[in-house]
């Protein structure tokens, strides 16, 4: 659905990729536009096999980073040394400062970091956040910029008209996009009922001061307000934007796509389209206004975000040239749209769907299909297409449950009896996972992640009960729907809890339930009493009685305030590989002067199956970022702990490497003193899933450069 709310703002219109802005690295992917585009040409088809490491900086711990480095006069910043914010000498990798955050700190901006400086170039800022905390530092010397907030510090949590200290979880973990003198931020709240809301705020980058805020969850009188329950601006939570933004610096308009309402998959306590979730806002930088919005799903109760960057770049269309913005999300769809009105490029059709069958719930009775570029994901799953490379035994069990499950396509509702979601709620397009060059060409990364959805009714706690009952009832109501009333998990998508308590101490279980870890969420209304019951019923769960269920009885809920749940329910095998048939990762090439895709590969591969002459297969479930280059490369890199370069016209592999670790985020690509440099960061995990977690010892940023030319 579109909205166009104001008219645009003045200026001329730009071009998207001027050559002098995309021959540095000062932004979070390259430049504000999201294109992650190098105009560097140094290394290109012709030369690239001669690629050679260039220097090498460890991390110097074996934690997992997935930064995208920043580069500014010879100056990287990179995240490494317990989550220090670190800057080396971007020609040689030689460290020069180290600026400590919080080593025990599980929020953290670990995509990337913002860079500042002002007109006169006397003041130089990095700003980043740490635990809900907005901070700022001096470039130059990795010093706390006091003076910023309230003594270096802004409190995230604060000014958006909920009680801070319920809120666990606002920032996210990419960076925000500077313009002019503000910062403008998203926010990653928890997946939980009641968690913050997602508004759009920016800030003054020299004082800290919130200048504007765009609601999400629209408020009484603002546009959208009528798409909620009238008092859901007070406690309906999500719609925020944890991705990257894109940003139209001559015309002012930041481009900043929005995720699923929550809870993920049930709405009944939210019943209506539910703007501004799942859409993509075009708001006036300076000032927050709503210029233009497109609603991509309606009252989303699949937790199908726009995952990704938004890409700004310019195609010829209709016989006219035309400034465009270009959004791939979950569904596999890349919806294309005039940069200044929000017009479609080609029509979009609302189509009708099924209903819901759960109660209270109203699904939306359509959901809008872009007619043109066709998806670059796989939209439906069916008992036919199961991995041949799973154990008979996993086959046979997701054989049975395929024909047992509801499957009927993209929008079938979650319900109590098992459906299939297809490219699921982590499939699609991710973190970074796309790039645009001038001749607008648009490059896709995306993964197919199949899920079984079922939900279940949360049990209310007997607080009558020893700690250990209450602590029993409080993981039935928030932890068994993942874990399983045994705690035995589903490994290796979800670990165990069964022995936990001997893999983490109290204090490290306490974290994960207070700000969540990879796909859990934060349980932000999990009390200091409650964790600490749940740590009892760990500890030991014989002491905790029987629950005395009387089936004969039925409870009676509102659906309003019922609290269902489901798991994410990824479909993977004991040896981390999904359901379905690869491949599991491509790379897609669409022209989007004409719509059309160009073509498409997959893209990695799994080590243990390519020893076997299995290929083409594509990596394990990666979030890496694509760069193209004026040079006709794509650079990236997977968890197969490969970095490779790709001939942009066809895909073809022309280089790749090993690195010690596998790889996530984005490359840096920059040039110094006349040599052109690519950085990757290669300190992620050798497998999304596995049947064990891979410690990460040697991870490392690694710079790649054609050797140095000798002078005579």
């Amino acid at each position: 659905m579109l909205g166009f709310v104001s008219g645009v703002l003045p200026g001329q219109s730009a071009k998207p990729h001027n050559d002098k802005t995309h021959t540095t690295w000062r932004e979070y992917g390259g430049a504000a536009d999201g294109a992650q585009y190098s105009a560097l040409r140094q290394v290109d088809r012709s030369n690239v096999k001669q690629l050679q490491v260039a220097w090498k900086y460890s991390t110097g711990d074996n934690r997992k980073y997935l930064f995208n480095p920043l580069v500014v006069d010879g100056v990287m910043y990179v995240l490494a040394k317990e989550n220090s914010i670190v800057a080396l000498d971007a020609a040689t990798g030689k460290e020069l400062w180290v600026h400590p955050t919080d080593p025990k700190a599980t929020l953290l901006t670990y995509r990337g970091l913002n860079y500042w400086e002002s007109v006169d170039r006397s003041d130089r800022r990095l700003l980043f956040a740490v635990n809900n905390s907005l901070q700022a530092i001096d470039a130059r010397t990795g010093k706390s910029i006091t003076t910023f907030g309230k003594n270096g510090h802004v409190d995230l949590r604060e000014e958006l008209g909920r009680d801070p200290h319920t809120l666990t979880l606002v920032q996210s973990v990419n960076p925000g996009r500077v313009f002019e003198n503000l910062l403008i931020l998203g926010s990653a709240t928890n997946e939980e009922y009641n968690s913050a809301p997602g508004d759009v705020r920016a800030y003054d980058v020299l004082t800290g001061k919130m200048v504007w805020i765009f609601h999400t969850i629209p408020h009484p009188g603002e546009a959208g307000y009528e798409t909620w329950p009238k008092d859901a601006w007070k406690t309906a939570g999500g719609a925020n934007a944890w991705q990257g933004m894109a940003l139209d610096e001559k015309r002012g308009i930041v481009y900043v796509p929005t995720a699923s309402p929550k809870y993920n998959f049930y709405g009944a306590n939210r019943l209506g389209k539910n703007l501004y979730g799942d859409s993509l806002l075009a708001l006036n930088a300076r000032t927050g206004k709503l210029v233009w919005y497109y609603q991509m799903v309606h009252h989303d109760i699949w937790d199908y975000d726009n995952a990704t960057t938004p890409m700004l770049t310019a195609v010829k269309h209709n016989g006219k040239m035309v400034d465009v913005v270009a959004q791939p999300g979950k569904t596999g769809f890349l919806w294309v749209f005039d940069r200044e009105t929000g017009k479609p490029l080609w029509p979009i059709e609302e189509r009708p769907q099924m209903k819901s069958d759960m109660p209270g719930e109203e699904t939306w009775p359509t959901q809008p299909f872009p007619t043109k570029p066709l998806p670059f994901a796989r939209q439906s799953f069916t008992a036919d297409q199961i991995n041949p490379y799973l154990d008979a035994d996993e086959r046979e069990k997701f054989h049975k449950q395929m024909l047992e499950a509801k499957n009927h396509g993209l929008f079938t509702p979650p319900g109590t009896q098992n459906t299939v979601q297809m490219p699921g709620n982590n499939g699609g397009a991710n973190f970074g996972g796309a790039a645009a060059d001038p001749a607008g060409m648009v490059y896709v990364v995306s993964k197919d992640l199949p899920a079984m959805l079922k939900l279940e009714l949360s049990t209310d706690v007997d607080r009558s009960g020893t700690p250990v009952a209450q602590g029993r009832d409080l993981y039935n109501a928030n932890c068994s729907i993942c874990h399983g009333a045994d705690r035995a998990g589903k490994p290796p998508v979800i670990p165990s809890l069964a022995d936990v308590r001997t893999r983490l101490s109290d204090e490290q279980i306490r974290d994960v339930m207070q700000y969540g870890k990879g796909q859990m969420p934060a349980f932000a209304k999990i009390s200091e009493a409650d964790a600490g019951n749940i740590l009892s019923y760990l500890a030991q769960p014989d002491l905790a009685p029987a629950v005395d269920v009387d089936s004969s009885k039925p409870k009676v809920v509102d659906p309003a305030t019922a609290h269902y749940r489901s798991g994410f329910g990824f479909m993977v095998g004991r040896n981390g590989l999904p359901a379905i048939a690869p491949p599991w990762t491509s790379l897609t090439a669409y022209d989007l002067n004409t719509g059309d895709i160009r073509w498409k590969i997959a893209l990695g591969e799994v080590p243990e199956l390519a020893e076997k002459g299995i290929k083409d297969t594509g990596s394990q479930m990666p979030k890496v970022g694509p760069v193209v280059t004026a040079g006709g490369l794509i650079f990236t890199g997977t968890r197969d702990h490969k970095v490779r370069a790709l001939d942009s016209a066809s895909g073809k592999v022309l280089w790749e490497a090993t690195v010690d670790e596998a790889l996530e985020g984005i490359p840096a690509i920059y040039e110094i003193g006349g040599r052109q440099y690519i950085v990757f960061c290669a300190a992620a995990a050798s497998t999304y899933f596995g049947t064990t977690t891979p410690k990460i010892v040697h991870g490392s940023y690694v710079a790649f450069a054609l050797p140095k030319v000798e002078k005579h």
